[in-house]
């Protein structure tokens, strides 16, 4: 591209511009400095990232990356937005979710939220964490309930809490007009959670009333979050959610309504974690593929999504919960770039419990910070035109169109909940996703890297347990490592000291360094502590080390080079010392007189979860 400055003159016109093989000979020059050989396109594989549901994230794109053509926010596909100011005139609404059972506590947590730039209110109503249906006129005490849209959590009890609502409008004096918000009537998700057999004859009732009486309310709601807190997807998210749709669509116009008039009635919920590009790209995809339905169903202009995106509950970890605060906010931009029209943020100690006023203080300062500070809500689709942000929309929205498909050709949504279809590819992704957690292949920060083992637990009050009777379970990309740091913790409070291991570091700091950090952050993911004292070793001060340590087992931490030259005297020394187990730092083959060898990609819970167990660490 020639770039011309106000004088005329070109500023590029001494420069060619470089074709992908040269810049893959780059990459392979590169490459070959790291150790490894490989050229052509595999250069470039070598640096892509797998991202789930058969989607590669390659280094570069190119504008020989074409895409589909997204259109403009406000008109169909709807790819860059549902509005065609997008959120660009206000920001996105930022609605905080509440699950208090007390209506008085709820209240004063209500009131402070909506006093410090939360815009509306997402409540659970009923069960065991939600404010009765008949304490949610106290719990909105002093709401102005024409200013603050509510949207409902209710489950099982949605038809009484509805009825509540607008009751409660009605007492107050708001017209239809000016109530705004969600009933969130959602008998398919209500089924995904629970395993209850859904009921949706009542959701047109409400749907009716809505369309009729409260054209700012939207009855339904397209839940999504079962699905992901079930280890789904971005693409199967996706695709349960067009079945969910469509299944809907089919009730509602059923009933009468036309397609638009159901349309109109539909909220869409979806997950944002902190991988910002996926989010984005899942966003935008959402839109593309539901006006693609709504054209289908012969409405084409009624396939505007209104979108809430509420950040990952699964990337929330109850160690170092203080980095949640970055998860969240990462999420909370990619939702916020990505279109949606209300963003949830979890507060840092979702995991933990109920939060405290300042996790929550936390939670909606991110979205204020974001749109305030960082001007995100100020350009609609600000991602739009990326030639990777592009190509991932349209790779992403292949794949979930053809999850829909099979789900529709399995009978629909609540057929394939019911035969456990759904149950079962969710499993399977979880399945495949815990193997990468396990080796550390997708890290955790202050879980799997990086943790330590000295914090100071933040303590919450506790929140009521979710029913896990039927339904689809509930993942966590903690549990894994989180349930042998429990072990540890256990094995503290009952002998006053965590299992340990000696770190064996062999030669200079230059030659061990990197593989001594590798193990001992290894180990402490599993709740282990290092112990690195003396900083290096060698065969004839070993063993007195290792005596000194308290520790029964050892890590070999050095180069090749050096296990070749001391590994071997320098284990028979830790052996005779009392070493039960003998670990190494590198890849099998490097030393064969290991029992044991940690490397990067090896399956670190299994190793830890064994090494547990031999100690007797229950």
């Amino acid at each position: 591209m020639t770039v011309l400055p106000a004088d005329g003159l070109s500023l590029a016109a001494d420069f060619h511009d470089p074709s992908h093989d040269q810049w893959q000979s780059l990459v392979e020059g590169v490459l070959r400095r790291s150790g490894k050989e490989v050229t052509g396109t595999a250069a470039e594989e070598a640096l892509s990232t797998a991202l789930g549901d058969g989607l590669t994230a390659r280094p570069l794109y190119t504008s020989d990356d074409t895409s589909a053509d997204p259109g403009l926010p406000g008109f169909a596909p709807f790819t860059r937005g549902s509005r065609p100011t997008g959120n660009t005139t206000d920001g996105w609404d930022v609605r905080q979710r509440h699950a208090l059972a007390d209506p008085v506590r709820l209240n004063e947590a209500v009131l402070g939220d909506l006093e410090n730039g939360v815009t509306s209110l997402w409540l659970a109503v009923g069960g065991p964490s939600g404010v009765p249906v008949a304490g949610l006129a106290r719990a909105l005490e002093g709401v102005y309930l024409d200013l603050a849209p509510v949207a409902l959590d209710a489950g099982a009890d949605a038809g009484p809490a509805a009825r509540e609502l607008l009751a409660l409008y009605e007492a107050r004096g708001v017209t239809g007009d000016a109530a705004r918000g969600s009933l969130g009537i959602d008998p398919l998700g209500q089924a995904a959670r629970t395993g209850a057999e859904p009921g949706t004859d009542e959701a047109a009732h409400w749907a009716r009333l809505c369309g009729r009486a409260f054209p700012g309310l939207r009855a339904m709601v397209v839940d999504t979050l079962p699905y992901h807190e079930a280890g789904g997807s971005a693409a199967e998210e996706l695709g349960l959610s067009l079945a969910t749709g469509v299944a809907y669509l089919r009730t509602l116009t059923t009933a009468g309504l036309t397609v638009e008039e159901a349309c109109a009635q539909l909220e869409f919920r979806y997950s944002a974690t902190a991988d910002q590009f996926l989010t984005i790209a899942k966003l935008r995809a959402a839109r593309r593929l539901w006006s693609r339905v709504a054209e289908v169903c012969g409405a084409p202009g009624a396939g505007a999504q209104r979108q809430h995106a509420v950040t990952s509950s699964v990337m929330m970890t109850r160690r170092d919960p203080w980095v949640n605060m970055l998860r969240t906010t990462l999420a909370c931009l990619g939702a916020g770039v990505g279109g949606a029209e209300s963003v949830t943020v979890l507060p840092f100690d979702h995991a933990l419990g109920l939060p405290d006023a300042f996790a929550r203080r936390i939670a909606r300062n991110t979205s204020t910070i974001l749109m305030e500070e960082s001007h995100l809500a100020r350009v609609t689709d600000p991602a739009g035109g990326s030639w990777y942000v592009e190509r991932l929309t349209d790779e992403l929205a292949a794949a979930a169109w053809s999850f829909f498909q099979d789900v529709e050709r399995a009978g629909g949504q609540a057929a394939a909940l019911r035969s456990g279809m759904v149950e079962e590819r969710l499993a399977a992704t979880w399945a495949a996703r815990s193997k990468d957690l396990a080796r550390r292949k997708e890290p955790v920060t202050g879980v799997s890297e990086f943790p330590n083992l000295s914090e100071r637990p933040v303590e919450r009050e506790s929140a009521p347990a979710a029913p896990s009777d039927g339904g689809l379970p509930r993942v966590r990309r903690d549990e894994a490592f989180e349930a042998l740091r429990a072990r540890s913790d256990r094995h503290l409070a009952a002998t006053g000291s965590r299992p340990t291991v000696f770190l064996a570091a062999l030669g200079p700091a230059s030659a061990h360094t990197a593989r001594a950090s590798f193990a001992a952050n290894l180990f402490v993911a599993g709740g282990i502590e290092p112990v690195h004292r003396p900083v290096q070793v060698d065969a004839s001060s070993a063993a007195a080390a290792f005596a000194a340590s308290g520790a029964t087992i050892a890590c070999l931490c050095s180069t090749d080079a050096l296990y070749a030259e001391q590994a071997d005297e320098v284990a028979t020394a830790l052996r005779a010392a009392g070493a039960e187990r003998i670990f190494l730092a590198g890849r099998p083959g490097e030393y064969p007189g290991a029992d044991v060898h940690v490397f990067a990609g090896c399956d670190v819970v299994a190793v830890l979860s064994c090494e547990l167990d031999r100690m007797g660490v229950a």
